[in-house]
């Protein structure tokens, strides 16, 4: 598990990705600091919303991405770092909401959305009228017809 983390440190250094950790910030032992980045990724910037602590700017992010090193220096599992930081800041804290049944329809609302599309553009196109003609013209109509594609001049 643990050089599965490392290397995947190793791809995100290598990948060019700006990322927001400090020198100042990171640990001496590199499998400690590369458990600190994985959890990062993991975290959501409260003041961003939208990035990971570990890609984030902010001084949250910052205060964030040290109390996770502090933990981690403490002997803390990573387990055990996110458990200690969602109760500080909640379930909205991770990336990746664990499925439960508080979570349940953000898990399955992408699949409710994609059916309800599909529904509603099938009885779209069903509903749709025929291009063909429903009966043949009559005399009537055949000489209106002809009178508006030939006009007399």
């Amino acid at each position: 598990m643990h050089l599965l983390r490392t290397a995947l440190l190793a791809f995100l250094l290598s990948t060019g990705i700006a990322h927001a950790v400090e020198p100042q910030e990171m640990m001496a032992d590199p499998k400690l600091e590369a458990r600190a980045r994985v959890l990062s990724q993991e975290l959501r910037c409260l003041v961003c919303q939208n990035q990971s602590i570990d890609d984030s700017n902010a001084e949250l992010a910052r205060d964030l991405r040290v109390l996770v090193r502090e933990r981690l220096a403490a002997g803390d599992s990573d387990a055990a770092v996110l458990a200690f930081i969602e109760a500080r800041y909640g379930e909205f804290v991770l990336l990746r909401p664990r499925f439960n049944a508080r979570t349940l329809l953000l898990w399955i609302a992408p699949l409710l959305l994609l059916g309800g599309a599909i529904y509603a553009a099938t009885r779209r196109f069903r509903a749709a009228p025929s291009l063909a003609p429903s009966a043949p013209l009559s005399a009537e109509e055949k000489r209106r017809l002809d009178e508006l594609l030939n006009p007399k001049q």
